[in-house]
């Protein structure tokens, strides 16, 4: 059983899945300069404002987490599972994450924050009959 909120964990969770997204997006933009697209520029708009967006919910998140005394460390990693530490206060909380899960879950952020995030914004903002 955790010691750790649930509102304090998912902070620290998107501590971890943050950084992975903005790897996948940089990795995609050095593929994208390197593609024979004939109108790049707005895709690399795209993963750039995407990648400002993220960095700027990532430093709100640690901002939040450093407020709060809390930290999060990858302890160890292997082919099926990846550890981290969960520092919460002065507890210490191990957590070990089966990577397909962490994939799955980092496929979602990026589905989200590329496209997902305006057609949500649109939902909420359309008057229903």
């Amino acid at each position: 059983m955790t010691r750790i909120p649930e509102k304090d964990r998912n902070m620290m969770e998107q501590a971890i899945y943050l950084p992975m997204v903005l790897t996948i997006l940089n990795r995609d933009l050095v593929v994208v300069n390197a593609s024979p697209f004939k109108l790049k520029q707005p895709y690399t708009e795209l993963i750039e404002e995407t990648m400002k967006v993220i960095q700027q919910e990532l430093r709100e998140i640690k901002q939040y987490m450093k407020d709060r005394s809390l930290a999060v460390e990858q302890v160890s990693h292997d082919h099926a599972f990846t550890g981290f530490l969960f520092l919460y206060k002065d507890y210490q909380e191990q957590h070990n994450y089966f990577n397909p899960r962490i994939r799955n879950r980092v496929q979602e952020l990026l589905s989200f924050y590329l496209y997902k995030r305006f057609t949500s914004f649109i939902a909420e903002h359309t008057p229903h009959p």
